[in-house]
């Protein structure tokens, strides 16, 4: 895939490139200045970072850093909010995932005066053993928030343990999404519908525009997109 050039950036629609779904696209170039601003999502393309799977990356995201800034916090929420009432409005239960999810969800859940669980990564070693907390009942449904996307897997064991005990999982909403061809495969594959507030396309857009990154690191944002498992290397 190759992006638009710098100069041109602007004017490409932010859905071109899209596989996971943004309803609202000017308020996913504010949300991805937001998180610029406040160093919540960080563009090292030339000091990558790595992650725990072994995957160098010139991006780290930590959405958590948005619970220190209410303006903003409540931004996503509102935003949230909105989709689950246009999409998911009769919906039972709000849940989040554990943890970056659950401050989330809880406010969703408070905004529209709905029951709140969040679901762990895998259940409890003592006590009842609980993986889902708050509760989600056989037969309810229920919208899943997640703070971000990447390979898909942990939302996804999250939908599996709802679909366990008989919970209808109605759609997966995040904050932010890397917009990898693995995790649109994994939803697509799941029957999971998701949208979320911006994504990785959306912010690189924004953070040209700012000026925060220039023309040849535009070309290493692309190529790690494209093949994050072997980036900074390119296929032969």
């Amino acid at each position: 895939m190759e992006w638009p050039d710098t100069s041109l950036i602007a004017a490409v629609p932010i859905t071109e490139f899209k596989l996971l779904m943004i309803l609202n696209t000017s308020f996913a170039r504010e949300l991805a200045a937001h998180l610029l601003d406040i160093n919540a999502v960080v563009l090292r393309p030339r000091d990558p970072f790595t992650w725990t799977s072994g995957w160098n990356s010139p991006i780290y995201c930590d959405n958590r850093l948005t619970l220190r800034f209410p303006e903003i916090r409540n931004k996503i929420e509102n935003e949230f909010t909105s989709i689950i009432k246009e999409k998911f409005a009769d919906v039972d239960v709000i849940t989040g995932t554990a943890t970056a999810g659950i401050p989330h969800a809880a406010w969703v859940a408070s905004n529209l005066n709905k029951p709140m669980a969040y679901v762990r990564a895998k259940a409890k070693a003592h006590g009842m053993g609980n993986q889902i907390e708050g509760g989600v009942k056989k037969g309810e449904s229920t919208v899943v928030i997640e703070d971000l996307i990447s390979t898909g897997g942990s939302a996804i064991s999250v939908v599996e343990a709802l679909q366990f005990v008989g919970a209808k999982v109605d759609g997966v909403l995040s904050i932010f999404t890397y917009d990898f061809d693995k995790a649109s495969k994994k939803f697509k594959d799941a029957g999971v519908t998701v949208y979320t507030l911006t994504d990785y396309k959306t912010l690189v857009n924004v953070a040209v525009e700012k000026g925060m990154i220039t023309g040849d690191d535009l070309d290493l944002l692309s190529s790690w997109r494209d093949h994050p498992e072997i980036w900074p290397e390119t296929p032969e």
